[in-house]
């Protein structure tokens, strides 16, 4: 069953370095799943293809995803082909393009993914179990991030097929010309208004939480979210790397 459909409260991450031995490490520190960032990271799908066997390697409890790059037939079925369990399309703004990441994931009869020998069904060997259960197992999310979407919201979650929603906060606020600006009335709105109709609509609802604030992680828990992001690789290696080289110099600025 996907992670989505289990509505438990799942912590992931993003992974926006193309080093399989990041994803190694992230996957064995516990996530429940990691995401790789195809949109805004330079990993290209041959690295994706590695970085999924490496989150297999350290966790296989950990469910391997990947943030399109886009809403493209062609490009989303390569990267379920190379073991994405899961996708998270940016900038759905209506249920047509709901509709057609549908059609992309899903073999038929629910939509029009195409079957072919890859790493998904190990190399041809599982192909007819693997198609049989993809369906049911494959999570479908969609980001809402941009005012438009917000028009089209209750049509949008009532796409079959979809099991979960993300806000993209930094997308989201910019749409609306209040970029990162997450404590203005209007984002905090827009923010709730996306929880209460993804929740009634029966869908996991999530949020990426940029930052590594383990409270804010907990908020957002009692909020209502079930899925959400935590941090991202090069935030958690960067403020780790800062944090302790200002530990290390304040003490000799003193001395």
């Amino acid at each position: 069953m996907s992670i989505l459909r289990e509505r438990r409260d799942a912590v992931g991450s993003w992974i926006n370095t193309a080093s399989p031995i990041v994803a190694e490490l992230m996957s064995q520190a516990g996530f429940d799943f990691l995401v790789i960032d195809a949109e805004h990271s330079p990993v290209d799908l041959a690295q994706a293809h590695a970085i999924f066997q490496a989150i297999g390697a350290g966790n296989p409890g950990c469910v391997p995803m990947v943030r399109l790059p886009g809403n493209d037939y062609a490009t989303t079925k390569r990267y379920l082909d190379a073991g994405a369990r899961g996708v998270i399309c940016p900038f759905i703004n209506s249920a047509a393009e709901a509709r057609e990441l549908v059609r992309s994931v899903k073999y038929p009869p629910q939509g029009e993914r195409g079957v072919g020998y890859a790493r998904c069904n190990a190399y041809g060997h599982d192909i007819q179990a693997a198609v049989a259960r993809a369906n049911a197992d494959i999570s479908v999310c969609i980001q809402i991030e941009h005012r438009r979407a917000l028009e089209q919201l209750e049509e949008i979650v009532h796409v079959p097929g979809v099991d979960g929603v993300m806000i993209g906060p930094y997308d989201l606020s910019a749409s609306m010309g209040i970029t990162a600006q997450f404590d203005h009335p209007d984002y905090l709105a827009a923010c709730e208004r996306i929880l209460s109709v993804s929740r009634a609509a029966g869908l996991a609802t999530g949020i990426h939480v940029v930052q590594p604030l383990p409270d804010e992680v907990l908020s957002r828990f009692r909020q209502g979210y079930t899925f959400i992001a935590y941090s991202l690789d090069i935030t958690l290696l960067g403020n780790a790397c800062r944090a302790g080289l200002a530990a290390i110099r304040q003490p000799q600025r003193e001395s």
